[in-house]
């Protein structure tokens, strides 16, 4: 695992930092909740044998279809453009977010490994605007993508991102004057009417094979109008009822809502927990992510979308579902469509 694209783990000096904070103890960082990988009647044996059981649907059989918007064009107004999975660029406030970008085509350490679906990889690092704020919120290959940060370089002003990571861009040539790392419950004030904070999630890290090496977090990102939720991954638990206490309500909820199975329950949501978090964020909308682009489950690719929208009915919980690239305008009524029904 000595590729380049699994990055650097902390170490030295950076890693004695790391020790200080709350949430590392026994040689890595812990979630709030006791949380194991999967369930004590499962083995990885098991596991690795039901990966291979996958639905025949897990791809799409078709091209998604996407929208292509020039993101170079300077929007007046709050706007959100998903690109799959769980990267988006959100302008708000006259400055450009982008979080958790993948454009490589995969998300996994060599390319020919978990793929993008047809029709989900249309954008590429070469078709950002001049970002602001580089948002990450773990490490895993679908969310920490080399060949994007690379591409991204000259791109991005600031680099804010959870304990630890700091490490990998730093092996990768990124400066490490710009880059912010934040524990959960830590915030930084970007500019006058912008706050970041980072929150818990309930997940893990890693890109080798030693986990919890760097944190994983979920951010709030408030300004003077909006005040949004980043996700990040998570399982579900009491850290959003908390979440939502402290810093809801919130305008716009964005959560995982796929890559689920009931062999590993608590560090991926089911559809049916999202919505739940959302109500517990106290969110007037849910725009639900982690899912659209790649396979990394055992489900059809597009369950998860129609779960969400089945709960979120029953819970009268507002989803939006823009297609690939299509601007979400935050101040605006969004009519959204059923476009994965191909």
């Amino acid at each position: 695992m000595s590729f380049k694209t699994t990055g650097k783990i902390p170490s030295g000096k950076h890693l004695e930092q790391l020790k200080k904070s709350p949430n590392y103890k026994k040689g890595a960082f812990q979630n709030l909740s006791p949380t194991s990988m999967k369930p004590d009647d499962v083995s990885y044996w098991k596991m690795s044998k039901e990966f291979f059981k996958k639905h025949p649907e897990v791809k799409p059989a078709s091209k998604l279809p996407f929208v292509k918007t020039d993101l170079t064009k300077i929007y007046d107004e709050p706007v959100i453009i998903w690109f799959g999975h769980s990267s988006y660029l959100l302008r708000i406030n006259n400055k450009n977010f982008l979080i958790d970008p993948v454009f490589s085509g995969n998300a996994a350490p060599l390319s020919f490994m978990i793929k993008a679906f047809k029709g989900s990889n249309e954008y590429k690092a070469e078709d950002m605007p001049a970002i602001d704020y580089l948002i990450l919120t773990h490490d895993h290959y679908d969310h920490l993508d080399f060949k994007t940060i690379r591409k991204l370089k000259n791109k991005v002003s600031n680099i804010i991102c959870s304990l630890g990571i700091s490490s990998h861009l730093k092996h990768w040539g990124i400066d490490a004057t710009i880059i912010t790392e934040l524990d959960w419950w830590e915030s930084t004030q970007l500019v006058a009417d912008i706050e970041l904070t980072a929150a818990p999630a309930r997940h893990f890290s890693g890109r080798g094979l030693k986990r919890g090496q760097t944190l994983w977090s979920s951010f709030i990102l408030k300004t003077a109008t909006h005040n949004l939720y980043l996700g990040g991954d998570s399982g579900y638990d009491e850290h959003f009822k908390e979440i939502g206490n402290k810093y809801g309500p919130f305008d716009l909820a964005i959560l995982e809502a796929g890559q689920y199975n009931k062999m590993w329950p608590l560090i991926h949501m089911m559809p049916e927990e999202t919505v739940q978090a959302a109500i517990d964020l106290k969110a007037k909308a849910l725009l639900p992510v982690h899912w659209g682009k790649f396979s990394l489950a055992m489900h059809p690719w597009n369950e998860p979308i129609n779960r969400v929208i089945a709960e979120a009915g029953k819970m009268k919980m507002k989803v939006h579902t823009p297609m690939i690239g299509e601007p979400l305008f935050l101040n605006r009524d969004f009519e959204s469509k059923n476009w994965w029904e191909l």
